[in-house]
């Protein structure tokens, strides 16, 4: 029974591996309601500070900010890539790193070079594996993230955009649609495009009155489209936490499941070498009797 011994040890080795699994699964799936909950809770302000926005610039059109400028003579494009600290939630990181990868390739095929802000372990690791140069990082942001970490790493990047030393600025993340289906997202942050300031007729109503500044409109606007931008990156932060409990949960339970499959092989497995054993000693028995 030296095989049945092997087969029972590894079934109770799948059998501790599905109890960690099922652990991960639970606890990802209490994550992920407060990680929705704060995704949730951060739209509004940043809807809240675009409308502002929105209507500080057109109450002062012979004002451009920065931020909605193009810089068309730069030949270098600036990438914040948001990916995870930790592992274990399927393709997630795998499928926004290739979109990455693809929208790099489009670059370097029209001779704009590239740099980036890397926020989460993953896409830190991966952008220096691929050579792109990394002006700043942070990681371990923890289950509740807080702006004031980002700002730093966000802050050089903006910086070297309002320079006009980068031709645009992308923001890589993966957006959440539901528990099931998370999608990889390459969108342009800067300049931020019409659409991105643009009101509905609600929205312009609501927003209509008139602005005292102090000190004056230029210093107004100019901070305020920052905090705008950095409202930007939080958001796709926080979409990327929801991303990464709801994936975590859905991996775990197909691990738990799969174990469960596993199990239930090897179970039979056994019990078909015990009762092959068992077949062969009464064969054993039976010719021994039949000799004597």
């Amino acid at each position: 029974m030296a095989a049945g011994k092997e087969i029972r040890g590894k079934i109770k080795s799948v059998e501790n591996t599905k109890k960690i699994t099922k652990a991960m699964e639970m606890v990802a799936a209490s994550k992920m309601r407060k990680a929705q909950e704060r995704m949730r809770a951060v739209r509004p302000y940043a809807d809240k500070v675009r409308n502002i926005a929105a209507r500080l610039s057109e109450a002062n059109p012979e004002y451009v900010h920065p931020f909605l400028r193009a810089h068309d003579e730069a030949k270098t494009a600036g990438f914040i890539v948001v990916t995870t600290d930790k592992g274990l939630c399927g393709g997630m990181n795998t499928n926004v790193l290739r979109a990455v990868t693809t929208r790099l390739r489009e670059l370097d095929a029209r001779g704009v070079r590239a740099e980036a802000v890397a926020i989460g372990s993953k896409g830190l690791g991966f952008l220096q594996r691929g050579a792109v140069p990394v002006v700043a990082h942070v990681t371990q942001l923890g289950d509740t993230p807080h702006l004031d970490k980002l700002i730093g790493p966000v802050k050089v990047m903006l910086d070297a955009y309002q320079e006009g030393k980068l031709a645009a600025v992308y923001l890589c993340y993966t957006g959440f649609i539901n528990t099931m289906k998370q999608e990889p997202i390459v969108e342009q942050l800067l300049p931020l495009s019409d659409d991105k300031l643009a009101q509905s007729d609600q929205e312009r109503h609501a927003y209509s009155w008139d602005y005292l500044y102090e000190p004056d409109a230029q210093a107004v606007i100019d901070d305020l489209m920052r905090r705008y931008v950095e409202a930007l990156v939080y958001q796709a932060l926080a979409e990327n936490m929801a991303s990464e409990q709801s994936a975590r949960m859905v991996a775990m339970k197909a691990a738990t499941d799969n174990a469960g499959s596993v199990i239930g092989e090897l179970k039979l497995v056994y019990n078909k070498t015990r009762q092959a054993a068992i077949t062969k000693e009464l064969s054993e028995i039976v010719a021994g009797a039949a000799a004597v």
